[in-house]
């Protein structure tokens, strides 16, 4: 019976966790969500694109990953691929240039609303076919109109699966291609 109410208030507390941060979000506080992240098939000696959906919380934007001055955080992926995978040639998009209040004459270059991130994922040696978890995070600074808020390091995870490449086609060399039957 201990085990069952102990199982209850772990559930809750993740529960009120996820709740507490959706409504930070949706409340305007300066976050980034995750919309979706999809990887397509990979298969033994091949690349494959991954592709990271994210949005900025309304009212907020956060530096591009080159933002237009060296004193401002640039956002950035850091992805941990397991033993036999790569993940790499991560590409982000170009950012808006936007002027601000606080700097009417200077543009910065900025994410806002949704964007997308890709990576190439390839396989390394002999990796057998199954799903392999990939895990990184998303490390960026949020701004509204008038001030910047402490940098962020958002966790993400992906599942990428990893398939035998298909069979080389057969040919039978006794048969000849003039046969007829």
């Amino acid at each position: 019976m201990r085990m069952y109410a102990w199982g209850v208030a772990v559930a809750a507390l993740f529960t009120s966790i996820a709740a507490q941060s959706q409504s930070e979000f949706a409340a305007g506080k300066p976050s980034v969500q995750v919309l979706h992240i999809e990887s397509a098939p990979l298969q033994k000696g091949k690349s494959a694109t991954v592709t990271m959906s994210f949005r900025v919380a309304k009212g907020f934007h956060i530096n591009s990953n080159h933002p237009n001055s060296e004193l401002l955080i640039p956002t950035a992926v850091k992805l941990d691929a397991p033993t036999d995978l790569s993940l790499g040639n991560v590409q982000f998009p170009e950012g808006e240039q936007v002027s601000f209040a606080f700097a009417p004459d200077e543009k910065l270059s900025v994410y806002t609303g949704d964007f997308i991130v890709q990576a190439t994922a390839r396989t390394i040696g002999e990796i057998r076919a199954g799903s392999y978890r990939v895990h990184g995070e998303l490390k960026y600074q949020a701004c509204d109109n008038s001030a910047c808020y402490p940098p962020k390091s958002m966790p993400i995870a992906f599942d990428i699966k990893v398939g035998n490449p298909p069979p080389k086609p057969h040919h039978n060399p006794a048969q000849s291609p003039n046969a007829h039957n």
